[in-house]
């Protein structure tokens, strides 16, 4: 696990996507092809414009899942995690070799099963993920479940995941959330070769503090990536207010 620290969401974006252009441009060279998991809200701006702005990657060798998506949303809302995708990240590529994304206007059980057999056959090279102010890793809230191998789950949303979409500005009221949302399981993130976590903003320090410094526990969802081999933070200076960095080192700030 490495963390960084930087002076704005801004540098932090710009080097993380920077990470994960040369990871998607060393897989390709070595076995000619990179799947990628893209995650979404307004943590992950700043990375994917910097992915979306590198050079020499061939997207067209390039797999693309993403992790979750509301149950009952249209595309057309401006909330709808797939409209963020084609409009922040695919619409702005040349053609992937693939792209799938979740719909969550279909059968959730059928789609959560072909989306999971897609997924097995593309071993996961490159993971953009971000943490919420509740904790949770994708939309996996606490308690997650650490254990099921199902790579996509329908899961509960809790109060203060839906209110941290609201207070993002996706929802006009607390009521027009969903409750329950399709999301990639805990652990079939951390099957992923190398994770990129990308987490600006002062509401998430509490988050990033818990993630960094509590046990492994499901009542921190993020805390599993303290386990990850070739996990990576990405922090602004406001998101890792309350820990002390260094190098790989975090301590609570007194």
């Amino acid at each position: 696990m490495s963390i960084l620290v930087f002076d704005t969401p801004a540098e932090l974006g710009k080097a993380a996507g920077s990470h994960a252009a040369g990871l998607l441009r060393q897989a390709i060279a070595e076995k000619g092809e990179a799947n990628l998991i893209v995650a979404t809200g307004t943590s992950q701006f700043e990375t994917l414009k910097q992915l979306i702005a590198e050079e020499d990657i061939d997207w067209s060798k390039v797999t693309m899942f993403h992790l979750d998506e509301y149950i009952g949303l249209s595309i057309s809302h401006p909330a709808s995690f797939r409209k963020y995708l084609r409009e922040r990240f695919l619409g702005k590529l040349p053609p992937l070799a693939g792209a799938y994304l979740i719909n969550g206007e279909t059968d959730t059980e059928e789609e959560r099963k072909k989306l999971g057999e897609l997924i097995r056959k593309h071993p996961v090279d490159v993971a953009l993920v971000g943490i919420g102010e509740n904790g949770h890793l994708a939309f996996n809230d606490p308690p997650a479940d650490f254990d099921t191998e199902d790579p996509y789950l329908v899961v509960d949303l809790d109060g203060p995941c839906r209110l941290q979409q609201l207070n993002e500005g996706w929802f006009g009221s607390l009521e027009e959330v969903p409750a329950q949302a399709i999301s990639m399981s805990i652990r079939q993130i951390m099957k992923s070769k190398h994770i990129i976590c990308s987490v600006p903003d002062e509401r998430k320090a509490e988050a990033v503090k818990n993630s960094l410094t509590q046990p492994v526990s499901n009542l921190f969802p993020a805390s599993i990536l303290q386990e990850h081999p070739s996990c990576h933070f990405y922090l602004d200076k406001k998101s890792a207010s309350l820990i002390l960095v260094d190098g790989d080192e975090v301590s609570v700030l007194a």
